[in-house]
């Protein structure tokens, strides 16, 4: 299941987005109209600037504004910051292998090639979809 933190980090990219003119969103503004906790907001928010997807002005003006236009933000890079593996089991992940313990041959393991299956459907509708895309 996507946690909330994701969900709220979608909510508040997106929000961030529809807005369209590029200044400081402040917190409270998104807090309040997207209905989230402006303490966790906080935290996502800040998870968000680190990784390069929105800058923040301090003052009474000040806000969070994305970096990058919405058409340039992919999906799977969000939710690689936000989520973590995009892959159910590590794997099969391209970014955060590991093997399993109890398996003795990937090769072979029916679960290994499911969830292969379900990874590359996931990153296809991931890379395929950009904040612009979710914010229409």
């Amino acid at each position: 299941m996507l946690s909330k933190k994701t969900k709220y980090g979608l909510k508040a990219l997106t929000y961030i987005a529809r807005k369209g003119n590029n200044e400081p969103v402040q917190i409270g503004e998104i807090a309040k109209n997207e209905h989230i906790s402006q303490k966790f907001l906080e935290s996502i928010l800040l998870t968000l600037r680190k990784s390069g997807f929105l800058g923040s002005k301090k003052g009474k003006h000040g806000g969070y504004y994305l970096i990058k236009k919405p058409s340039d933000i992919l999906m799977t890079d969000v939710m690689r910051v936000l989520e973590g593996p995009i892959a159910l089991v590590s794997c099969v992940s391209l970014n955060f292998y590991e093997k399993c313990d109890d398996c003795p041959d990937e090769a072979s393991c029916s679960v290994n090639k499911l969830m292969i299956q379900v990874r590359d459907s996931t990153l296809n509708v991931f890379k395929n979809n950009t904040l612009e895309d979710i914010s229409r």
